[in-house]
């Protein structure tokens, strides 16, 4: 704890700085979640915090970023849509699924995975940057023109037959829970839906219109209504925000653009009185836990979200790490990946409790902190501490800043968050990893945040396992032993044998990891040997590791040559194929441990000993 107090001057003004650059990026992250702006603060305020007071990388920022809120999005609006649109009956299974993911980030770093982060195939981690770029800016086209489904009487309207369904099914939905049966007692059925009230289906249909031009296939089918009804105020207050965000960076980069925006743009909204649609009520005073998660908790109402939750984590894993790393090339030092991946877990853990949003380390947020002097994990806390600070003196003043501005600063956080360097690259990449950063787009923008990770993630391993088998195979070679021409290319001590010997020894040369992703190509070893052949020598050198798969291929190879009459020898046998082949006795049943040798010069010792051919 010493260590965190040195240079105090320097942690001071970069956690300042780095906490004014938080600020409007949480109130618009979390307007963009769904659960309003003092999500975004609280979410901001609590990780930031606990994940520098616990974490593993000293000057890193945290907070809510815009991958991690893109994926909140989704799983709030999903449980939102769960509980018949309801956000209040909603929040406790939402922040839940968030304490969930908290928790398995902890546990991702106890465990020690936190090292395993970085083998994440860049083709998916650009993929998923770029889609979440074109997420945010298709979501923000609505609110930077001032549309809103749930404020469009003719929108709305059209949705009045369906709630007047949702209505009835929740009334038959009840019934069923309290056995009554419909057909018996029509009249009860009748009599609860006469107290539907005008009022009711209304609000019924608010919900399913501003359900219905949510996400981004719902932004665009709404977006023709939107242009046609835009509101031009709201339209200006958002690109004015845009245009000072990228313009002041021209003047000076000492000042974030950013907060220059939120300010200016805000400051002369409110005093010029002009009618603009302000963001939602920030409640005052300090953020209480949401302890009605576990007042009626159930591990069913969860399950459903363990494999959303996980992603989440891993999610928030990758994003901190990746900036860990941009902050040790930065301050030439050496994060700790397991300890931060456990502050992150306490930090979105905490926050969940108190309604805030999940968040990871934040790579702009960091930059600033460091290039401002923060060096230790105090920078962070106060960062934190500076957020808590303006939520309990300035949440009524905050409260009045224009959802069009906020809906500015996502279009930039968007522009800029998708992975150009990946999609400049496209024209030299290789068509393999080109179709995994598509399908990963292309999923993430128009299907699930989630599930398109996981088949980027499969579909990019399953190519891996197929280059590597491939390369694998074309190293190795099967040839007979007078095969000079062939046996100049490598492996020198294999010249200059008899050459009465060519029909009957062969040399199989394996090289690389002998696995499921080339078990295929080994098995036609056994169909490429004449039946003159009497021994086989495998130099085995070159393979550090065979698996499962690998090793019942081998297994059903060598049983094919010894029921032809080939006796195997094996040379140079590394210590985990051995293990892996005593395991099942391939060796001693297959091959005798006399005929596993340490050198070629060895195996030509047995021949010569053992083939009658030889002179």
């Amino acid at each position: 704890m010493k260590n965190i107090f040195t240079n105090l001057r320097g942690n001071i003004f970069g956690g300042v700085t780095a906490g004014i650059v938080a600020l409007p990026l949480a109130l618009a992250f979390g307007v963009q979640s769904g659960l309003g702006p003092d999500a975004g603060l609280y979410g901001a305020i609590f990780i930031g915090f606990f994940a520098s007071l616990f974490g593993g990388t000293n000057t890193q920022i945290s907070g809510p970023t815009a991958p991690m809120t893109a994926v909140s999005m989704v799983i709030i609006a999903g449980i939102i849509a769960a509980n018949d649109g309801d956000v209040e009956k909603a929040l406790p299974y939402i922040l839940l699924v968030f304490l969930l993911a908290g928790l398995m980030q902890v546990g991702l770093g106890v465990l020690g995975l936190g090292k395993y982060i970085k083998y994440i195939p860049y083709p998916v981690v650009s993929g998923f940057m770029t889609a979440i770029g074109v997420i945010i800016l298709i979501t923000q086209l609505l609110p930077m023109m001032g549309y809103y489904a749930n404020a469009d009487d003719d929108f709305i309207e059209q949705f009045k037959p369906e709630a007047e369904e949702v209505l009835l099914d929740k009334i038959l939905k009840e019934e069923a829970a309290e056995d009554i049966l419909v057909l018996e007692d029509f009249r009860e059925t009748v009599r609860r839906a006469e107290r539907i009230t005008e009022n009711d289906i209304q609000m019924e249909s608010k919900t399913l219109a501003k359900s219905a031009s949510s996400g981004v296939l719902g932004s665009i089918k709404t977006l023709p209504r939107a242009i046609k009804n835009i509101n031009w105020l709201e339209f200006i207050l958002a690109s004015l925000t845009i245009f000072i965000i990228y313009g002041f960076k021209k003047i000076t980069t000492a000042v974030p653009s950013t907060l220059v925006a939120l300010l200016v743009v805000s400051a002369g909204a409110y005093f010029l009185k002009l009618d603009y649609q302000p963001i939602e009520q920030i409640p005052g005073g300090f953020p209480m836990p949401n302890l009605d998660m576990f007042a009626n908790f159930s591990f069913g109402q969860i399950s459903p979200y363990i494999f959303t939750a996980l992603t989440l984590a891993f999610l928030g894993a990758i994003d901190s790490l990746l900036t860990s790393v941009v902050a040790d090339n930065m301050t030439k030092t050496k994060h700790k990946p397991n300890q931060e991946l456990i502050g992150q877990g306490i930090g979105n853990s905490v926050a969940s409790i108190f309604g805030g949003i999940p968040g990871a380390g934040a790579t702009i947020r960091t930059v600033v902190n460091i290039s401002s002097g923060g060096t230790t994990k105090l920078s962070g806390m106060i960062a934190a501490l500076l957020l808590l600070v303006i939520l309990l003196a300035l949440g009524p003043v905050a409260s009045q800043i224009p959802a069009a501005v906020l809906a500015g600063i996502l279009i930039t956080v968007g522009i800029g968050v998708m992975d150009y360097k990946g999609l400049k690259a496209i024209p030299n990449m290789p068509l393999s990893e080109i179709v995994v950063m598509m399908v990963v787009l292309v999923l993430s923008v128009f299907w699930n945040l989630v599930y398109a990770v996981g088949i980027g993630l499969v579909l990019a391993s399953l190519i891996f396992m197929k280059k590597i088998g491939d390369a694998s195979a074309k190293r190795s070679k099967l040839v007979p032993l007078g095969n000079a021409d062939e046996l100049k290319m490598k492996w020198s001590d294999e010249v200059g044998f008899p050459e009465n010997l060519k029909e009957e020894v062969f040399i199989k040369r394996l090289d690389g990891p002998l696995f499921f992703g080339n078990t295929s190509d080994f098995q036609e070893l056994a169909k490429g040997i004449p039946a003159t052949a009497t021994h086989l020598i495998i130099r085995m050198g070159k393979v550090p590791y065979i698996d499962q798969s690998g090793l019942y291929a081998l297994e059903d190879t060598l049983l094919r040559l010894r029921r032809g009459g080939v006796k195997i020898i094996l040379i140079n046998l590394q210590k985990q194929p051995q293990v892996m082949m005593e395991s099942i006795d391939i060796i001693p049943d297959l091959v005798p441990e006399k005929r596993i040798v340490k050198s070629f010069r060895e195996a030509m010792i047995y021949i010569k000993e053992n083939v009658e051919d030889v002179v």
